[in-house]
């Protein structure tokens, strides 16, 4: 049965979209047919990270939400990118959102029709014999995301060890339960080296009573690769890829 993860952070800045491609290569990886889908419309970004630049984006997002066009043009077949597996049987979606400065304007004079959004999702979902359809979500909370928490399976919360986001957190896990989603998992990302990783997973759960997937220590080399691409790919066995798959497992038991 097919599932939705949002993945979803309070403030911007915690490494969501990072988190979003790498959980989806590596679920891909395992062999499942995978989409990731970027609502952060004001600020798109995670097509960066999967090698599309202005150029590369015809149709996007935006056009289907303005009624121009289906969804299904919108979807960009990026599994090139994916490591070759023994069965190959992975594949690996993208739904853009416009970077065009006139389109990010229109969105923000004009907004969408969001009730659109949930029709989307269904069809990609269909059309595209999709297992896992991930949603990069904008940070904060508005009618789009509220959205995308009430229809995930699986929501996934990110946030970085700091006071701002633990406050932040706390009303989105808050909300999250008054909508009752499904399931609730939270990634600590970007945590100094300095900390007791185990004693953060133990007060993070404690504070929001929800389960930690992992807990992801700052990474120099995730700084260096400046999201010119996803990590997993260029660091296959690099302990922070190894944490991104025990969060991988983690959705997947």
């Amino acid at each position: 049965m097919s599932k939705i993860i949002s993945v979803h952070s309070y403030r911007g800045g915690t490494g969501k979209s990072n988190t979003v491609s790498n959980l989806a290569v590596i679920l891909a990886r395992k062999g499942n047919r995978v989409a990731v889908v970027d609502t952060d419309i004001q600020s798109p970004g995670v097509h960066v990270l999967f090698g599309f630049g202005k150029e590369s984006i015809k149709l996007s997002l935006n056009d289907y939400l303005w009624g121009k066009i289906d969804i299904k043009d919108a979807v960009y077949d990026v599994s090139k990118i994916l490591p070759v597996t023994h069965n190959n049987s992975g594949k690996l979606f993208l739904i853009p959102s416009s970077i065009k400065t006139s389109d990010i304007a229109r969105v923000l004079r004009e907004g969408y029709d969001v009730n659109r959004l949930n029709d989307g999702y269904k069809k990609v979902i269909k059309d595209f014999q999709l297992d896992y359809l991930i949603i990069d979500t904008h940070p904060g909370l508005n009618e789009e995301t509220l959205l995308s928490i009430t229809v995930s399976n699986i929501l996934v919360l990110i946030l970085r060890p700091d006071q701002q986001d633990y406050q932040g957190t706390a009303v989105t896990v808050d909300v999250a339960r008054k909508l009752q989603v499904e399931r609730l998992l939270i990634v600590v990302n970007k945590s100094p080296d300095i900390f007791d990783f185990d004693e953060l997973k133990r007060k993070v759960e404690a504070t929001y009573g929800a389960h930690v997937a992992g807990v992801i220590p700052h990474s120099d080399d995730m700084m260096i690769l400046a999201s010119s691409t996803v990590f997993a790919i260029q660091y296959p066995d690099h302990p922070v890829t190894k944490i991104l798959e025990g969060v991988v497992d983690t959705i997947l038991s």
